[in-house]
């Protein structure tokens, strides 16, 4: 029987416990310790999930000989620094999307990763979902060709909460973390680079500092096009919902589900094992880690996205 996987996990918010609730269903994957800022609330994360170690410092949980990998649900500025301690500490690490909220950070994670051979993912979660791996293995064998992706992200966050309406500890961002799922997988999709890359934004929020409206839009060296609407104004429909137009017909994905362009559920639960993309995210990181391999998704494979980030940050500066 092949050896548990013992991990950490960093944050023990709303994107943490999705992912405790997908670890679950893993086999041979045991989380035994917790990170959070709150102890007592993450005591009580961790009782209700059988996890004996609760801690609010990382290094506590990198200093356990019996932990392998960790799993970093923290602050997106956090994020860098945290996987790097990780390597150093000889863990491998998941971090959650974004890697980083700059280049240089990026790169740095990528240098350590390439210096340790460790495990280094990051979560680009839509490289998982049944909809969009069933669209990528239509593309792949050539049965389908993007001609145009529209995307809409969606929130409502006049206010600094998280996905369980709780207060924030720090500041989301449209741009390094939201648009780089899009970013990502428009250059996933098409199989090309980005050619092409251009921003504009919304005013900034007085007391949030950041921009509630951005509208991206990238070329593909495959000649596709994407336009991407961002905003954490829209009082409606909440999530990112992203359209497909092809050659060969036009597919709507939400999450995990997938539809064509009038509205028909197309079945994708034979797709994987799950219909869980954080799951089979998971899934990927500790089959990466067992079979000694580079997996979808390594930092060195999503690098790219944060070039363009960083390219359309300076555009938004310049333009102010």
């Amino acid at each position: 029987m092949a050896k548990t996987i013992k991990v950490a996990l960093a944050g023990a918010g709303a994107f943490g416990i999705k992912h405790l609730d997908a670890i679950r269903n893993i086999d041979g994957v045991e989380v035994v310790s917790l990170v959070g800022r709150e102890l007592h609330k993450t005591r009580e994360v961790a009782t209700t999930y059988g996890i004996d170690h609760v801690t609010t410092a990382l290094d506590e949980s990198l200093a356990l000989p019996e932990v392998d990998a960790v799993i970093l649900c923290t602050p997106t500025q956090l994020h860098a620094a945290q996987a790097i301690a990780c390597m150093k500490a000889g863990k491998h690490v998941e971090v959650e999307i974004p890697l980083a909220d700059s280049l240089v950070d990026a790169k740095a994670v990528l240098e350590v990763q390439q210096q340790t051979g460790l495990v280094a993912m990051v979560g680009h979660t839509r490289r998982f979902n049944p909809s969009h791996q069933w669209l990528h293995r239509k593309v792949a064998a050539g049965e389908l060709h993007v001609q145009q992706m529209d995307v809409q992200t969606y929130f409502f966050r006049r206010t600094n909460m998280n996905a369980l309406g709780q207060a924030r500890s720090w500041t989301d961002h449209l741009l390094w973390h939201h648009a780089a799922h899009t970013v990502d997988l428009f250059a996933y999709q098409t199989g090309g680079e980005i050619a092409q890359a251009h921003a504009v934004q919304g005013p900034i929020h007085p007391t949030l500092g950041i921009a509630m409206d951005m509208s991206i839009q990238l070329k593909s060296s495959t000649g596709a096009i994407c336009t991407l609407s961002l905003s954490f104004n829209n009082d409606g429909p909440l999530g990112t919902f992203f359209r497909y137009i092809c050659n060969n017909g036009t597919y709507v994905a939400r999450y995990d589900d997938l539809f064509d362009g009038t509205e028909n559920k197309i079945d994708v639960t034979q797709v994987d094992v799950s219909m869980n993309g954080i799951e089979l995210q998971d899934r990927e990181f500790f089959a990466s880690i067992r079979e000694g391999r580079e997996p979808n998704a390594s930092v060195r494979a999503v690098l790219p996205c944060y070039r363009i980030l960083n390219q359309l940050e300076k555009q938004l500066a310049a333009a102010e």
